[in-house]
């Protein structure tokens, strides 16, 4: 719980870096039960990076959402917790003050499913500040790690995501599959859907999870399906020629 109470000080003493309203349909499955079905939930930048959602209060069963004591008593962060059936987490604030008066916030991974309209987003709500564009490129990306080549194409794309560095994604035709093995990790984005991870392995060395993939991506990244990432920070990325900085 420390990183909840870490939050409601942080709300308690300061408040949240900004707040507005969205019109998206938001429902959150819980046990085979939706805790709420609204389309007057608000994004609310806890820290600067992304929203996270805020839900009325009015919006869930009282069946469902108990409020416990406050984090301070002075505070406008509450503890509280959500119920269905024999399932219960307490992974949950609840504002009685200030700018989310009458909202509560449940953890993002305490859901088993979160919904914007009909289509599920994962790890975290989207920003709407946030663009992604992939572009098809004939700049000619080489791959290295240690010296070794892994990758070579003449026809990756760039993904280009508000606020992130390039991303380079390659046919998987252009990889040298000697190289990799297939790693247990996998990861969520809501901008891009499940990723898949690969190890790389040069002379009995394992470089792990520099490699990732999406075998179905979000629509809005649909352009990257099947095509493979190599994590910039952990290889040496030339682009036609030049050592990419890490």
């Amino acid at each position: 719980m420390a990183d909840l109470e870490k939050l409601a000080a942080t709300l308690n003493a300061t408040g949240p870096v900004k707040v507005e309203p969205t019109p998206r349909r938001v429902r959150a499955l819980f046990n085979g039960t939706y805790l709420f079905d609204t389309t007057s939930a608000l994004h609310v930048w806890e820290h600067e990076y992304f929203p996270q959602f805020w839900v009325p209060r009015s919006a869930f069963s009282t069946s469902v959402l108990k409020v416990l004591e406050p984090y301070d008593p002075d505070g406008v962060a509450f503890r509280a917790s959500i119920t269905v059936k024999d399932n219960t987490s307490d992974r949950v604030l609840a504002s009685e003050n200030g700018p989310l008066k009458g909202y509560v916030r449940v953890e993002f991974k305490a859901a088993d499913a979160w919904f914007e309209e009909d289509q599920q987003i994962y790890d975290h709500p989207k920003n709407p500040y946030t663009r992604i564009d992939i572009l098809p490129s004939s700049r000619k990306i080489i791959v290295k790690i240690g010296g070794t080549v892994i990758a070579e194409s003449s026809n990756p794309s760039f993904l280009f995501e508000t606020g992130l560095r390039t991303r380079f994604y390659l046919p998987k035709t252009s990889v040298k599959w000697e190289y990799l093995f297939k790693s247990g990790t996998t990861s969520k984005c809501p901008y891009k859907g499940l990723a898949q991870y690969y190890n790389v392995i040069i002379e009995g060395k394992e470089f792990k999870d520099v490699i990732w993939w999406y075998e179905y991506p979000t629509h809005e990244s649909a352009a990257i399906q099947g095509l493979v990432c190599f994590y910039n920070e952990k290889v040496e990325t030339y682009i036609d020629g030049v050592l990419e900085e890490k």
